[in-house]
C-alpha cells in the first residue's frame, strides 16, 4: 500500500497504480452515509447538482432497467451516461456514455484528482470514490441524462446523494441481509430511502406490505407513485413478443434484446419510467423506443457465448435472481441435459441459491472465480448433497469449464452461474480478446 500511494502522489501514475490504490480503499469495507460522498464533490464544485438523472434501486433488474432505457435514450439522440456495479472484467465498464467505456487514462487521471482531496486519515471507501468519479466524469462530458444504479441498499447508499427526475425500485427481495435487514420490510424501507420529495417513483414491487410501505413514504414525500401492476401492464404474448399497456402508450408487438421471461417485467418498469419521463421534457418517439428495446447492451445476464454446446452466463447470485434464471432455463432453452458450473460467494444464500437451480441439473461442477470472497467449493458440494444431483469439484474456473465442455454432447446445455465475479472470470477465459483480464 505504501508503494501505491508513492505512486499516486506521481501524476504521471498508470491506471494500474490508480486502480490498484482505489480497490485498496475496499479493506476499509462497506460504510453507509453520504457525508463523505457529498465533501467529495464539494470538492469540485458540486458537479452532481442540477443535472438530470434516473435513480434505480431493487434487489435484482437493476442493471437490465438500466441497459433498456440507456439503449432507447441512446436511439433517441441522447447523449446517457450509465453507471453501474460491479464490473465484469474490467473496472472501466463501471462508467459509460453511450455504451463507451471511460479509457484507462480517463479513468487514471480522474482517481488522482479524487486522491488529491482525500482525507488520508478519513478516507472514503471505494463505492463512495467510485461514485463521486463518476458523477464528476458525466458532469465534464455534459451528458443529456445519467442513468445510476444503486451500490447497496439505497437510504444510505453511496448514490443517494443525487437529485433524479424519476426514482425506480424494481423489486425487492432477501439480499445483503448482514446489511440491510432480514426481512422483505427491513430491506424494502432502505431502498425506499431514494424516494425524493415530489419526486416520481416507478417500481414493479407486488408483494402488498411492500407496496403498502412504499405508498405511505411516497405521500409523506408527495411523490407521485406508480406501479406495474396497476398504472401499467403488460403480457407475454405466445409470438414471444412484450404487450404493454401503460398510462397513454399501447404496445402489442415489442421484441426485448435480452432473454429470459423476467425480462418482460423489467421492460414494463423501463416503459413506465419513460412515459413519466416524458412528462418532464425527455420525448422519445415510438420507433426510438422500439429500436432500443430490441438492442440493449448487458453482457453477462443470461447471455448465450457459445453453441453446440450451448454455453449460457448468467450471474445470478441471490435466491430470487436463480429462481428466475431456473424458470428461464426451463421455458426458453431447448436442450437435452443441462451440466451446471457454479461458483458462489461466501456471505450468500448458498443453501437456497444452490436449491432453485441443481434440482434441474444432469451434472453439477462446483467451482469458485478467484476472488477473496468465493465460497470453497467442496463447501458448495456438501450443501448440495440433499439434491442427490451428480457432481463434482474442479478448480480453477478454466479447469471447470473445459470440464463441463468435456461431458455436453452437442444439444446439451451448459451454464455458467453464481455469481458475477464467476461470469466475469468466464467471460475472460472465453473471450480473451474482446474481454482481457485485468491484473489489478
Amino acid at each position: 500500500m505504501v508503494s501505491q500511494v508513492k505512486d499516486m502522489n506521481n501524476t504521471n501514475g498508470s491506471y494500474k497504480e490508480s486502480v490498484s490504490w482505489l480497490f485498496g480503499l475496499q479493506k476499509y469495507g462497506i460504510k453507509f452515509g453520504l457525508s463523505k460522498t457529498t465533501n467529495l464533490l464539494k470538492a469540485f464544485g458540486n458537479p452532481h447538482h442540477n443535472q438530470r438523472y434516473i435513480h434505480i434501486a431493487g434487489t435484482n433488474g437493476k442493471g437490465s432497467v438500466g441497459a433498456m432505457l440507456e439503449s432507447i435514450l441512446l436511439k433517441a439522440g441522447l447523449k446517457v451516461g450509465f453507471y453501474t456495479s460491479p464490473h465484469l472484467v474490467s473496472f472501466t465498464e463501471r462508467f459509460r456514455i453511450n455504451r463507451e467505456l471511460i479509457t484507462k487514462d480517463q479513468a487514471a487521471s480522474i482517481i488522482r484528482e479524487i486522491y488529491e482531496v482525500t482525507s488520508q486519515k478519513e478516507p472514503p471507501t471505494f463505492f463512495e470514490l467510485t461514485t463521486a468519479m463518476t458523477l464528476l466524469y458525466f458532469f465534464r462530458k455534459d451528458v443529456d441524462v445519467s442513468i445510476i444504479e444503486v451500490g447497496m441498499g439505497g437510504r444510505l447508499d453511496a448514490t443517494n446523494v443525487i437529485g433524479p427526475m424519476v426514482s425506480i425500485i424494481t423489486n425487492i427481495g432477501l439480499d445483503h441481509q448482514h446489511f440491510l435487514g432480514d426481512t422483505i420490510i427491513d430491506i424494502a424501507k432502505e431502498k425506499g430511502g431514494i424516494i425524493k420529495k415530489e419526486i416520481d417513483l416507478v417500481t414493479a414491487v407486488d408483494q402488498p406490505p411492500v407496496v403498502k410501505l412504499f405508498e405511505s413514504l411516497c405521500k409523506k414525500k408527495g411523490a407521485p407513485f406508480w406501479r406495474v401492476g396497476k398504472h401499467a401492464r403488460y403480457r407475454r404474448l405466445p409470438s414471444g413478443l412484450l404487450g404493454y399497456y401503460g398510462l397513454h402508450k399501447r404496445f402489442r408487438n415489442l421484441t426485448l434484446g435480452l432473454k429470459g421471461g423476467f425480462q418482460y417485467k423489467n421492460a414494463a418498469v423501463a416503459l413506465l419510467a419513460l412515459e413519466i419521463l416524458k412528462k418532464k421534457g425527455i420525448s422519445v418517439s415510438d420507433e426510438a423506443l422500439q429500436r432500443g428495446l430490441a438492442d440493449p447492451l448487458w453482457p453477462g445476464r443470461l447471455e448465450e457465448v457459445s453453441s453446440h454446446p450451448t454455453i449460457i452466463l448468467d450471474g445470478a447470485h441471490n435466491p430470487s435472481a436463480m429462481r428466475s434464471l431456473a424458470y428461464s432455463i426451463g421455458r426458453d432453452f431447448d436442450f437435452e441435459r443441462l451440466i451446471l458450473v457454479v461458483g458462489i460467494m461466501e456471505d450468500k444464500d448458498i443453501l437456497n441459491i444452490l436449491k432453485k437451480i441443481v434440482p434441474l441439473a444432469s451434472r453439477v461442477i462446483y467451482t469458485r472465480p478467484t476472488y477473496y470472497r468465493a465460497a470453497n467449493p467442496q463447501y458448495l458440494m456438501d450443501v448440495a448433497k440433499e439434491f442427490r444431483k451428480d457432481g463434482e469439484v474442479q478448480f480453477p474456473l478454466s479447469t471447470a469449464i473445459e470440464r463441463a465442455r468435456d461431458l455436453a454432447g452437442k444439444k446439451d446445455l451448459i451454464l455458467i452461474t453464481g455469481s458475477l465475479f464467476t461470469v466475469g472470470e468466464a467471460k475472460s477465459y472465453l473471450d480473451p480478446i474482446h474481454y482481457p483480464r485485468e491484473d489489478i
